[in-house]
């Protein structure tokens, strides 16, 4: 068995409720807290009272969009004094607490520390301790050690990225997702469906990796599907259980030829970043099977195939029968096609070339040309 190491926040609190104790663990890490929540100021009340109640000091700060190099220095000019840095909301509102945090006791600008389009410099200080407290099932940003950042004058999506930038606490409340609006639920739930299913079939995959993402697959495909027939707080519970799963996958695994298009693809278009994914996944599906060489990489493909085939009453699917059934079920509970996104076909020819060379095509399991690339945006609408 090849070595491995495995890295996750400090603490993770998971259940319903656990949210009860947010305030007071916050207290305990600082009194000057920067709370980063998004467009709805109402949505962080709750948790902005309670935190008054422990007797902190609190600044707001609102994420209205995914975040870019702007709005992370607007951050980190509010967090100016901050203790610690709460993050309540989705994963941009994470990926935006945790480099805020980042940056406050940086001397360095922002640029000099992305990934790609900046020198990629590691942090010359430790960053403020975060507190992320997911609001939707996706990402799984709570439990990773990077912050997607866009850059709108290069047009791409790069990250920060520092092993210390992992949340000191994570608090997984799968009751702050109950009714959230179904095309969120889709859109980010297939993201956190894909990020279980790429660690999995990935390079570098490994026996803790695996041990989340066997339960994690079925366990998501089964509850989106519910979801989409109706509120079901078990559903709910088990998607919050499966991103989280995801997010621990994907930082000690790698992920794949989804995620090496998505990130041009938004930084291109501004398209969200679940849905992109959510409407990849298929047909990125369908050419890694074809392209697979390796054995182990095959049978995890199939194994793939045989787990959506069973969400969707097939359960000896192949992957094309397997991919088309879930992209056919995904367009008719609402999700859009590539370029009903905003993916025109010359996003779709960078968007080809730059994701072969990316971080996270290195670890897909088969080698896929920036022609194959180009057929499975084609592909997906």
């Amino acid at each position: 068995m090849a070595p491995f190491a495995f890295a996750t926040a400090t603490g993770v609190l998971f259940g319903r409720g656990q949210s009860s104790a947010a305030a007071a663990r916050v207290a305990g890490l600082g009194q000057q807290v920067l709370l980063v929540y998004g467009r709805d100021a109402g949505r962080a009340v709750w948790l902005a009272d309670a935190l008054a109640r422990q007797g902190c000091a609190v600044t707001g700060f609102s994420v209205p969009r995914e975040p870019d190099t702007a709005l992370i220095e607007d951050g980190r000019d509010a967090a100016a004094g901050a203790q610690v840095v709460v993050a309540l909301g989705g994963g941009a509102v994470i990926d935006a607490g945790k480099a805020i945090a980042a940056l406050v006791p940086a001397t360095r600008p922002i640029r000099d520390h992305l990934e790609v389009v900046g020198r990629g410099l590691p942090l010359d200080h430790p960053p403020l301790p975060v507190v992320a407290i997911p609001t939707t099932a996706g990402t799984g940003a709570e439990v990773t050690r990077n912050a997607v950042i866009g850059v709108p004058e290069h047009r791409r999506k790069v990250s920060l990225r520092d092993t210390r930038m992992l949340p000191r606490l994570a608090i997984v409340d799968p009751a702050l997702t109950d009714d959230c609006p179904r095309g969120v639920t889709l859109a980010s739930g297939l993201d956190a469906i894909t990020q279980v299913i790429e660690p999995y079939v990935c390079t570098r995959a490994n026996p803790l990796t695996d041990a989340l993402c066997r339960d994690a697959i079925p366990r998501g495909l089964s509850a989106i599907r519910r979801l989409m027939e109706g509120e079901d707080p078990d559903a709910r519970d088990d998607m919050a259980w499966v991103s989280l799963c995801g997010g621990l996958a994907l930082a000690n695994a790698g992920l794949g030829a989804v995620h090496g298009l998505a990130g041009p693809l938004g930084g291109l278009t501004g398209a969200p970043h679940g849905a992109i994914c959510g409407v990849l996944l298929p047909h990125v599906l369908m050419a890694n099977r074809r392209a697979a060489t390796d054995p182990e990489a095959v049978e995890r493909l199939d194994q793939v195939a045989r787990w959506i085939g069973a969400a969707f009453d097939a359960p000896l699917a192949s992957m094309p029968e397997a991919a088309r059934a879930l992209a056919d079920w995904s367009h008719d509970a609402g999700l859009p096609a590539l370029s009903a996104l905003g993916v025109a076909p010359e996003a779709q020819a960078v968007a080809a070339e730059t994701a072969a060379a990316s971080s996270s095509m290195k670890a897909n399991p088969a080698a896929l040309t920036p022609g194959t690339l180009r057929r499975i945006m084609e592909d997906a609408g």
